[in-house]
C-alpha cells in the first residue's frame, strides 16, 4: 500500500491490518484513533507501540512542518507546511472563536486565477493537492485546536473547483469520516462555472461562496481575469443552480477597494445585480481589502464598508461585513502566499 495517513480509507486500514496478520478491530481501532477521536497517531495508546510505529512508516503524513506563525492575540494560527512528496509549500489557517475553530484550508498550491489583489495569485500556480493533503490539513489543525473544528473552510491558497475531484473526495472524507456537517463546510470560487454546476448535483449541501468584487463585467475583469471566459450573468446563472439545488444561500464575497467598487453607484448596481436571485438566496459578505505587497491600491476605510453594507441591506440585501483575522501574520483573506526560503529539510533558512 502506497498512500498517506489521512488519504487512507477504512478499507485501506482493513486491508493493511490484515497483510500484518492482526485481528480486524485493530483497523476499527486505528480509524476510530485518526478520524472520529482525531488525535495523533503517537497518541493513540490503545494501539500497541510496535503496531503505531508500524503505521508510522506504512501510513506517512503527507506534510511536514516548515513555519508555525501565530497572530497577537494568539487566536489564528497559520502553518506552512511543506508537501513530503515534492516540496510544494502550503499554507493553512486556524481560527478560534469563543464556540468554535474554523480552518481555512488551501486546495492548490498557488493559484493559476491570477486575480490582482490576491497574494496567492501573485505567486503562480505550482499544482494541484491530492484529498490526503487537503484533509490532512483539517486534522492537524484538529490536532493543535483547544476546541473542537467545526468548521472548514476552502478559502486557501488556489481555486478548489479548479480541483474538483480531489477537493470533492477531501469534502467527503471531512464530513464523512471526521464528521464535520456538511452545512458547514464552504466551498469558495472565483466563478468556475462547471465546477459550479457540479456543486448543484451533488448529494452534499455544501456551502458555495462566489468571489464578486465588482457588479460588472469590466469593473470585475480588472480584478478576476477569469470574468472573461465566464461572465457576471453566467456565474450567477450558477450560483442559482446551487442553491436552488440545495436549499442554501450563496454568499458573494465583496473586497472593497477604496475609489475601486465602494462607491454608492458600486452598492446599487450590486443590489440591482442580485435581487432578481432572491433574499432566501443571497448573502454579501464585504471584506475590507487586505494589503499585499503586489498590489497598491488600499482597502476601504471602515467606515465606507459599514456604509457600504447598510446601503444593501435597504434594498433588501444580506450583507455583513467580515472581522479579519491574522492579518498581522499575512494569514487573512487574499493574502496566503509563502514568503519563506526552505531549506531541503523543509525548515526556513
Amino acid at each position: 500500500m502506497t498512500t498517506s495517513r489521512y488519504a487512507a480509507t477504512a478499507a485501506d486500514l482493513a486491508e493493511l491490518v490484515a497483510d500484518l496478520g492482526l485481528p480486524t478491530y485493530r483497523g476499527r481501532q486505528i480509524h476510530e484513533a485518526l478520524w472520529t477521536q482525531r488525535i495523533p497517531l503517537d497518541a493513540a495508546t490503545a494501539l500497541p507501540a510496535d503496531l503505531r510505529r508500524h503505521l508510522d512508516e506504512a501510513l506517512p503524513t503527507a506534510l511536514d512542518l516548515a513555519v508555525e506563525s501565530r497572530s497577537t492575540d494568539d487566536r489564528t494560527v497559520k502553518w506552512l507546511w511543506r508537501a513530503a512528496r515534492d516540496g510544494a509549500q502550503i499554507e493553512t489557517v486556524l481560527m478560534e472563536y469563543p464556540d468554535r475553530a474554523t480552518v481555512c484550508v488551501s486546495s492548490q498550491a498557488g493559484c493559476a486565477m491570477a486575480c490582482t489583489f490576491c497574494a496567492t495569485g501573485q505567486a503562480g500556480f505550482e499544482r494541484h493537492l491530492d484529498r490526503g493533503e487537503i484533509v490532512e490539513q483539517v486534522v492537524r489543525a484538529a490536532h493543535a485546536s483547544s476546541r473542537r473544528v467545526s468548521n472548514v473552510v476552502f478559502m486557501g491558497m488556489g481555486e478548489p473547483l479548479a480541483n474538483y475531484d480531489e477537493v470533492w473526495a477531501a469534502v467527503e472524507r471531512i464530513h464523512g469520516d471526521l464528521g464535520i456537517s456538511a452545512r458547514q463546510i464552504t466551498i469558495s470560487t472565483v466563478g468556475v462555472v462547471p465546477g459550479m454546476r457540479r456543486l448543484a448535483a451533488e448529494r452534499l449541501p455544501v456551502t458555495l461562496a462566489v468571489s464578486l468584487h465588482a457588479p460588472d463585467d469590466p469593473g470585475r475583469s480588472a480584478l478576476v481575469p477569469l470574468n472573461d471566459r465566464y461572465p457576471i450573468r453566467e456565474v450567477l446563472r450558477a450560483a442559482r443552480e446551487v442553491a436552488g439545488s440545495h436549499g442554501r444561500r450563496v454568499t458573494f464575497e465583496y473586497a472593497c477597494i477604496a475609489d475601486v467598487n465602494d462607491t454608492d453607484a458600486h452598492a446599487d448596481a450590486l443590489a440591482d445585480l442580485l435581487t432578481p436571485l432572491g433574499p432566501h438566496f443571497t448573502h454579501v459578505n464585504l471584506i475590507p481589502l487586505n494589503p499585499t505587497a503586489g498590489f497598491p491600491t488600499r482597502g476601504s476605510e471602515r467606515v465606507r464598508v459599514l456604509d457600504f453594507a447598510a446601503r444593501l441591506r435597504t434594498r433588501g440585501i444580506a450583507a455583513t461585513v467580515r472581522r479579519n483575522r491574522g492579518t498581522d501574520i499575512d494569514g487573512a483573506c487574499g493574502q496566503l502566499r509563502s514568503r519563506v526560503a526552505l531549506g531541503r529539510a523543509g525548515t526556513a533558512d
